[in-house]
């Protein structure tokens, strides 16, 4: 069986107190059980991370990574630098960067690629907008998102990536994919994968990143194809975080 893993998303918020003050609550109310846990904060604040949550259970992680191994790329983080604050995960081609960034379905795959290269693991997000849902055109959209990461790698690399539906309608929005509704783009994603390789599908964690909340998160998790959350706003509160994780056991 899978387990569960509920990864929160800072997005660009935080300070060093209140920081201080969310991680030791976290760190401090996480339970373990089938549920991995994990925060992803903004570049400045990995190190208060890395010297508050290291000999917890709780991992850490970036919101971006460059593709670029390192050279004349001001602004960007590389995946060598990551990981020498102790990352485990970054996350790569979320919905924001896709829209305010122009980030591309190839260079998103870079951008995962790179992130393996460094021994990191990339939360790689799909998801699409309103438009595109009430147009049909869900699958084909998520898909081609997944497909352009599926072409770079090889199939033992697809056993050390984490998937993320993240509706782009949902976040945000206080709306939310039905359970039945975000598990059949799940089951679709893992389909996808298991066409590469069987192994990798199997094993695969798909996260829901559309608005799960203590209040929806049980339902949501008790779906086949949903291996838990890509968290946004509840992961800035260290009691509605900690429910969504307990949701998962």
């Amino acid at each position: 069986m899978r387990r569960k893993l509920v990864i929160g998303n800072w997005k660009m918020n935080g300070s060093l107190a209140a920081n201080s003050v969310l991680l030791r609550g976290i760190a401090e109310g996480h339970v373990e059980g089938n549920v991995d846990l994990a925060v992803c904060a903004p570049a400045p604040y990995l190190a208060q991370c890395q010297a508050a949550l290291t000999g917890s259970p709780v991992a850490w992680g970036a919101q971006d990574v460059s593709a670029y191994a390192a050279g004349a790329y001001t602004g960007e983080t590389a995946a060598s630098m990551l990981q020498e604050f102790g990352c485990r995960y970054v996350i790569v081609g979320h919905s924001e960067r896709r829209a305010y960034h122009h980030e591309s379905n190839e260079l998103v795959a870079q951008k995962a690629l790179a992130a393996l290269n460094a021994g990191l693991t990339p939360v790689v997000c799909v998801g699409e907008t309103l438009e595109e849902r009430e147009a049909g055109r869900t699958n084909v959209v998520v898909c081609a998102q997944l497909q352009a990461v599926l072409d770079v790698l090889e199939n033992p690399a697809l056993e050390k990536i984490v998937l993320a539906y993240e509706p782009v309608w949902a976040i945000g929005t206080g709306k939310t994919a039905t359970p039945a509704l975000a598990q059949e783009v799940h089951a679709a994603l893992r389909k996808q994968v298991a066409d590469r390789s069987a192994t990798a599908a199997a094993q695969l964690q798909i996260l829901y990143g559309g608005s799960m909340k203590p209040e929806n998160a049980k339902d949501l998790m008790a779906q086949q194809d949903i291996d838990g959350g890509l968290i946004g706003g509840a992961s800035l509160k260290a009691p509605d975080f900690l429910a969504i994780a307990k949701a998962g056991n």
